[in-house]
């Protein structure tokens, strides 16, 4: 049962649609898949329905981002009710601050001499939820930078000059939301973050588990994330948070495929 835990779709910031993600997860040999798509689930129904074509098991799941004063912290949620009207009110709620968002980060783009335009960079997103990667991907097109990469490091990483704050949803927020949902919390790329002194916090408020397997993570990382799990009681699970083509990140999906028993704990966690 190799898996992947952890992919985005074109309804976030992906470029590949929720049906060719289930082929080219077949094609990777995968047979279970999650699709965490940024602060919206519109992408798990049509996903769900390929998969059941071709026996591909599609688990709903979602990627919330929440701010702290100094940093992101991104957190999964898996099997969540992805059809409870107030999530989806909340969802939208959220996205529709992602879009404000994004004419703030263009006036911002403008003074430092790199104009883009608000409705290219939200066409981009076409129905899917708005965000930053859009914007790169913008700024790639028009010339002003070579790579999403070189985008994110000169205009808008989080200390960057046209970053703009967005709705801000905390951990916590995220935690008892997914929880709400009847879904199970993880901690997405701890690594990324680097707030890992944060864990025992965000375990005692429901946390369930760190994504230890990660893309970018290297092996003394994993083993550091696989004693923080124990040391907590937290569950482990991975996934290569795969956004497709064009996106500045060469993982492809499976390049990492967690076996049976990482799905096995989840599903007795969620019988808990």
């Amino acid at each position: 049962m190799p898996a992947d835990l952890h992919i985005h779709t074109n309804f976030s910031d992906g470029t590949f649609s929720p049906e060719e993600i289930v082929r080219k997860a077949r094609d990777a040999g995968l047979t279970v898949i999650s699709i965490t798509d940024h602060d919206i689930v519109d992408g798990i129904e049509p996903a769900l329905a390929e998969g059941r074509k071709l026996g591909i098991r599609v688990i709903p799941g979602i990627e919330f981002t929440t701010d702290l004063p100094d940093t992101e912290i991104h957190i999964l949620g898996y099997f969540i009710d992805h059809k409870a009207e107030w999530l989806k009110d909340l969802l939208f709620k959220i996205r529709e601050d992602r879009k404000n968002r994004i004419y703030k980060i263009v006036e911002k783009l403008k003074k430092l001499g790199a104009a883009v335009s608000a409705e290219d960079i939200i066409g981009l997103a076409g129905k899917g939820s708005v965000g930053r990667p859009h914007v790169a991907r913008a700024l790639v097109n028009s010339g002003f930078v070579g790579t999403v990469q070189e985008a994110f490091n000169k205009y808008l990483n989080n200390s960057g000059p046209a970053y703009v704050q967005h709705f801000r949803l905390s951990p916590v927020d995220a935690i008892h939301t997914i929880i709400k949902a009847g879904g199970i919390p993880v901690f997405a790329h701890p690594s990324v973050s680097r707030r890992d002194e944060l864990i025992p916090e965000l375990a005692a408020e429901g946390l369930a588990g760190i994504e230890v397997y990660y893309g970018k993570h290297s092996d003394l990382q994993v083993k550091h994330y696989q004693a923080l799990a124990r040391k907590n009681g937290l569950l482990m699970t991975g996934g290569t948070d795969f956004h497709g083509l064009g996106t500045g990140r060469d993982i492809q999906l499976g390049d990492i495929k967690l076996n049976d028993k990482f799905i096995t704990k989840l599903e007795e966690r969620l019988k808990k």
